[in-house]
This record gives C-alpha cells, structure tokens and sequence, in this order.
C-alpha cells in the first residue's frame, strides 16, 4: 500500500477484520491514525484511541474508566465459561477491591530487594542458556532462549518442580491468544481448555503447597496462599486465576521484549555497534525496545459515564481499545519517533500502561530484557539473525515465534 491507501484504510480501520499488512507490520497504520484518526469508531460500538495524551490520561483516571470486562467478555466468551471465569477473576481486567487485595500481595512480594535477590538466578539461567547455543552454532533466538527466561524466571516465583513446566507456555499462549479482537472457534475453543488444564494443575500445587508452605521470602504462591500484604485471603478461584495470571503476564510479553530487541539490534547495526561500544547504554536501549516495539500492543477500558473525545459523544459501558503501539510514536511526545535510538531520552512510553494499573512486574521484566539481551551480545556480538523469521501473527502482542539465527 502506498500512504494514501494506509491513510484510506487508517480511517476505516476495523480491529476485528484488519486491512491487509496490518497484522505483519502495523507501524505505518498506526502513524495514519495519529495523523488523521486518533478517536476512531468501531462497527461494534467500541472505540480505537491512539494519541498518548488520551491514554496517559485514561490509565490514570480509574473513576471514569474501568478495567472490569464482565460486560465486554460475556459476549466474547460466555458468561460462565473458563475463559471468562479467568479474564475476569485476573488483575488486569479487575478493579477494587479485587484488584487492591491482588496487587497488594504481589507488591509486598516484588520489592526492589526481592527482585534483586533474583538477579544471580537470572544470570545463571541465561548463561547456561548461552553455553547450550554456542554448541549449537546456528539457533532460534525464541525456542532456544528468548521463551525460556520468564518461564523460569516466573516458574521461580511461584516455585513450580522443574519438572512440572513443560506445558506451561502453551497453556499461557492459548489464554493470551484468546484476547485478539476476533477469534476462530478453535482459538476459543484451545483457550477454554488452557484454562481447564491450568486450573487443574494448580488445584494440586496449590494442595502441596497448602500441606507443605514454601519460604513466604522467596516463594509467591505461598504469599499468595496466605493472603500476605492483603486485608483478606483471596478465594480459591481468585487464588488460581490469579497464578494463571502471573505466568500468563510474565511470559509472553517478556518474551517479546527480548526477542524485538534481538531483532531490532540485527536490523540496525549502528545502534548495535553503539550498544556494544557503551554497554551501560542497555539500560535505556530495553526502554527504546520497549517504546519502538511494545510486547502489548493495546490495552482496554469501559467508560462508566457518557464522554466526549474529539467532539465523538461515547455512551457510558463503551470499551476503549488503547493503542500502546501508536501512543509510544505519538510525535507530540517522542522526537522523530519512527527511528530507534537507545540512547533515546526522555522516553516516557506507555509499554507498561500507567496509574494504577501500571504492570506490577515491570522491574523484573526489565531486569530479564537488560541481563538476556546484555549477556547474548557481550557473548555472541557477531550474531546475526538468518532468513526464515516468523512473527507471532497476533495484533494485540508483538513478538516473534522464531528468529533463526546463526551466533
């Protein structure tokens, strides 16, 4: 498409049935919404928000905007089935006091002590990690390494048996995949059963668990089980989606973090070539990663009264898209936001939402983006990236499902 035809296709842009290209390279669409559609109308009554002011103000404003999808996901997936039962019981999609009782147990288990304490871990995860792909030679950046970090890393937390975790990043996939705009009756059908076989798992860790508690320092299921930081214990359904929860939210999107930056790195070799020539520049270069390909794409809100945007009246109970991907190249905020640049500053990307439902984990997740891309290009600077990547098809998350590569 030329830009006059994204420009078109921009205005008429509907999330549910996108207009070719979209899926595999967004970035030029989301560039014409800012430009010519930043409050954009769904056929399904939603609404799709682009501009960074819009949603900087959305995620901070928890009154006027709720995070509770009961009405957006009964239709979705029906009421009562294991779908809905997980993405309305979750963090994310809830408000207080669900949401206060939650994150308040995970805070007081991920403090800046606690995240540093897993540091050495993480180290040695992603250097054995390194020591079995130099073996190899040529490698794929997402099964070999990219995808193993936060299932250990999480795997950790929740201290899941080594040999318990095999499934757990499929399961985490179909959940995830499960919230594209439009799905087939075999992506709902493999999400329902995710959740089925989760929570049957979980049943019985968390009876271990119960029977025999772990270290309420080092182990969050226990917090969890004890209701830890909380006014009140959680409830066994609250208790097990909520551990879904966790591995889901760690996994994918920190998967995505490393593997964008390993791509964008191969892809711009002056901005490699400065990494490795100052690596104390990893720190804002896992922010630039963050910003120039955001792991989520969009976030969602429901409005609780009638609001106006841009002279469009949006009733009350209207689902907000957020698009995070068009906000983090909104050029009110970001200086030529179409170019990479990890030494960019300031950077204030919206990759981990913002106000009170900023992501909980987002000083571990950039932990594990700086110390796996870190180490990989101090290890393998001459890596490079060879043909036959496929990306992870979704438009919600932004990753890729391999990256062969030859170290």
């Amino acid at each position: 498409m030329n830009a006059l035809d994204i420009a078109s296709a921009a205005r008429q842009l509907d999330l549910t049935d996108p207009p070719e290209g979209f899926v595999d390279n967004p970035f030029p669409f989301y560039d014409a919404l800012l430009a010519h559609a930043p409050v954009l109308p769904q056929p399904d009554g939603s609404v799709l928000l682009s501009r960074h002011r819009d949603l900087d103000r959305i995620y901070r404003d928890t009154g006027l905007y709720s995070s509770d999808k009961k009405a957006a996901f009964g239709p979705k997936f029906g009421v009562g089935s294991p779908l809905f039962e997980h993405h309305t019981t979750s963090l994310v999609f809830s408000d207080p006091p669900l949401h206060t009782r939650v994150r308040k147990i995970m805070t007081s288990a991920l403090t800046p002590r606690a995240i540093a304490r897993m540091e050495p871990g993480l180290i040695e995860t992603v250097d054995h990690l390194l020591d079995a792909m130099e073996a190899k030679g040529r490698v794929d950046l997402i099964e070999d390494f990219a995808s193993t970090i936060p299932i250990q890393i999480i795997g950790n937390l929740l201290d899941v048996p080594m040999d318990e975790r095999g499934p757990l990043r499929d399961w985490s996939l179909a959940i995830l995949g499960a919230l594209e705009p439009a799905l087939t009756d075999e992506q709902l059908a493999r999400g329902h059963r995710a959740v089925e076989e989760f929570k049957a798992y979980l049943s019985d860790l968390v009876a271990r668990r119960r029977a025999a508690p772990g270290d309420p320092e080092t182990d969050v299921l226990t917090r969890l089980i004890r209701g830890d930081g909380a006014d009140e214990k959680l409830s066994e359904i609250e208790l097990l989606q909520n551990c879904i929860f966790i591995l889901n939210a760690g996994h994918e999107t920190t998967t995505n973090l490393i593997g964008n930056g390993l791509a964008l790195l191969n892809d711009n070799p002056d901005q490699k070539r400065r990494l490795l020539d100052d690596p104390e520049l990893i720190t804002p270069a896992v922010e630039e990663v963050l910003r120039f390909r955001s792991p989520n794409q969009f976030g969602n809100r429901e409005t609780t009264e009638e609001i106006e945007l841009d002279g469009l009246r949006i009733p009350a109970g209207s689902n907000l898209h957020l698009c995070i991907g068009a906000a983090n190249r909104d050029p009110e905020v970001f200086e030529d936001p179409t170019r990479f640049d990890i030494g960019r500053k300031p950077n204030r990307h919206l990759a981990f939402a913002g106000g009170p439902h900023v992501c909980v984990g987002l000083t571990l997740a950039r932990m594990e983006g700086r110390i796996a891309i870190g180490r990989l290009l101090a290890r393998f600077p001459d890596y490079r990236l060879l043909e036959g990547r496929v990306r992870g098809g979704r438009i919600r998350f932004r990753g890729y499902a391999s990256l062969p590569a030859e170290l």
